[in-house]
């Protein structure tokens, strides 16, 4: 595995539509496990694959509970609402309070083409809404009511 450079918020990339996985190669293995190192690393909870520069449909994601990977992930049904703070390791230092659903149902697959559905609340089904809009060029900033001051000042 090796540390990939994240894409910060200049970078053209972060704001494409990325493309769905065809092949379920070493290559897309090998890329799963370095953005979920370099996220490790950063010490974020998610990671998309335009936030590495590669505009393919796969996130990682960790939010304490063990690794989850969603290969062309299709979100498929959500209810409720929370608000809450939001950051991104694309812009780091940059927070604001973010309205998401509750919960989330995906539709994914895995590193080896096996079709799955996934079940998220609260921080989960954030993460899951996160990383799917960055796979559609969409960053979290277009989602702020208002930013946080996380120094206090």
């Amino acid at each position: 595995m090796a540390l990939r450079e994240i894409r910060y918020r200049e970078d053209e990339v972060l704001y494409k539509r990325c493309k769905e996985v065809v092949k379920f190669d070493e290559k897309l293995a090998i890329l799963l496990d370095d953005m979920y190192e370099t996220m490790q690393k950063a010490n974020g909870v998610g990671l998309a694959a335009p936030q590495v520069g590669i505009l393919k449909r796969a996130v990682v994601i960790d939010i304490g509970e063990g690794r989850i990977e969603l290969i062309n992930p299709e979100i498929i049904e959500t209810s409720g609402s929370q608000n809450g703070s939001e950051g991104c390791l694309s812009f780091p230092g940059l927070f604001g309070e973010v309205e998401r659903p509750n919960f989330v149902k995906v539709k994914a697959f895995d590193r080896n083409g096996k079709e799955f559905e996934l079940e998220g609340e609260e921080l989960l089904a954030r993460a899951i809404c996160h990383e799917c809009d960055h796979l559609d060029g969409v960053v979290f900033t277009s989602h702020v009511t208002e930013y946080i001051d996380m120094d206090g000042e």
